[in-house]
C-alpha cells in the first residue's frame, strides 16, 4: 500500500561522465547523462521511468545506489543524505536500498554455486547466525519460485528467466526497502516477462517492497507502476499517475512514446498521430531551451531560447504548450 511518506528524494541530480583528450588526458567536456532531476519516490509505490535508449534512466539508477558518483545534487534516503558518504559508511544502508541488473548472467559470479551467492549476503552483513543460512537460502528461493534442489547449480545451468529470478532473490535477502530494478525484463521473452512482473508485483506485496522500475517498455511501465517519470536527454519531462499520464499525456515526446507502442486497448489509443523528427541531440552538448525542441512537432521560437521547469502538482510537465 503506498503511503504519504518519502522513502527516496532526489534533488537536483547531475551525474556527469567526463570527456578527456590528448596526451594529459585533459578533460575538455562532460556527457551530461542526468542533468537536474528532482524525483520523490513514496513508500509502497512503484515509480516507472521510461525513455529511449541514453536518455540517463539507467544512470539515475546507479546514482541512487552509488555504483555513481553523483557530481551535483542530493541523494536523500529516509532522511539520510548518501549522496557522497563513503563506501563504509554505505555497507549498512545496502542491506535497504538494493538493485536488479538488466543482464542477471553478467551480474552472477559464474564460478559460484547459487547457494554460495545467495548465502553471501547473510555471511557479509551477518544478517542471521550461520547455522541458519542455509535456511534462509531456501526460503529466497521458495519466494522466486525455484526448486530448492537448485541451488547447488552453476548460474550458466540456468535459463535467462530463471537467472533473474536468483538475481531478484539475491536482491531481497536484505530485507530492503527500496529496490531499483533496472530494465529487468528487457532482455527476456514475452511470455517469461509477465512471469517476472508478476514475481514482482507478488513480492511487493507480501514484503511491502518499494521499486523504482526502469524500462524503455511502455507496457512493462503501465503493468507495474503507480506513477510514471518520462525521460529524455537527461531529464524527466512529465510525470504523473499512470492513468492519467496514459489517457492524457500532456509532453509531445510522451504522446509519441505512447503512439509508437501498439496496444490492444482503443481507450487509450490517442486520436492525435504524431511523427517524430530527426535524432536524437548528444547528451556532451544538449541544446539550448527545451531539450526537445529540435523533433518537436509543436515547436515555436520561445521554445528555442528558454527551458521549461516541470510543473508542481500531481501531473507534472516540463513544456512550454503542453498538449490538452
Amino acid at each position: 500500500m503506498t503511503t504519504n511518506i518519502p522513502l527516496l528524494q532526489i534533488d537536483r541530480l547531475k551525474t556527469y561522465y567526463p570527456i578527456k583528450k590528448g596526451v594529459l588526458s585533459r578533460t575538455v567536456g562532460h556527457v551530461r547523462a542526468v542533468d537536474d532531476v528532482s524525483l520523490t519516490i513514496y513508500e509502497g509505490e512503484t515509480v516507472g521511468l521510461v525513455g529511449e535508449s541514453g536518455c540517463g534512466k539507467s544512470t539515475i539508477g546507479r546514482s541512487i545506489v552509488r555504483l555513481e558518483d553523483p557530481f551535483e545534487g542530493r541523494i536523500l534516503f529516509q532522511n539520510e543524505d548518501i549522496t557522497h558518504i563513503s563506501q563504509r559508511a554505505l555497507k549498512p544502508i545496502r542491506t535497504r536500498l538494493q538493485i536488479i541488473f538488466q543482464d542477471p548472467f553478467s551480474s552472477l559470479n559464474p564460478r559460484q554455486r547459487i547457494n554460495d551467492i545467495l548465502a553471501e549476503p547473510f555471511i557479509a552483513h551477518r544478517l542471521v547466525d550461520r547455522h541458519r543460512v542455509q535456511g534462509e537460502v531456501d526460503r529466497l528461493l521458495d519466494l522466486v519460485g525455484l526448486p530448492r534442489a537448485y541451488k547447488m547449480r552453476y548460474p550458466h545451468e540456468f535459463s535467462g528467466g530463471q537467472r533473474q529470478r536468483i538475481g531478484i532473490a539475491r536482491a531481497i535477502s536484505f530485507q530492503p526497502k527500496l529496490v531499483v530494478c533496472d530494465e529487468p525484463v528487457s532482455a527476456l521473452d514475452v511470455s517469461i516477462q509477465a512471469q517476472i512482473l508478476n514475481l514482482l508485483a507478488d513480492l511487493q506485496k507480501e514484503l511491502k517492497l518499494t521499486y523504482l522500475f526502469i524500462a524503455h517498455g511502455i507496457g512493462a511501465v503501465q503493468y507495474i507502476s503507480t506513477r510514471v517519470a518520462v525521460m529524455y536527454l537527461g531529464k524527466i519531462v512529465e510525470i504523473g499517475y499512470k492513468e492519467e499520464l496514459f489517457k492524457r499525456p500532456k509532453h509531445p515526446y510522451t504522446h509519441i512514446l505512447l503512439n509508437a507502442y501498439p496496444t490492444p486497448d482503443p481507450t487509450l489509443r490517442s486520436n492525435k498521430r504524431l511523427i517524430i523528427q530527426g535524432d536524437v541531440p548528444s547528451p556532451a552538448n544538449p541544446p539550448a531551451g527545451c531539450r526537445f525542441h529540435t523533433r518537436c512537432p509543436y515547436v515555436q521560437e520561445l521554445c528555442q531560447h528558454e527551458e521549461p521547469p516541470l510543473t508542481p502538482g500531481a501531473h507534472a510537465v516540463a513544456c512550454h504548450f503542453p498538449i490538452n
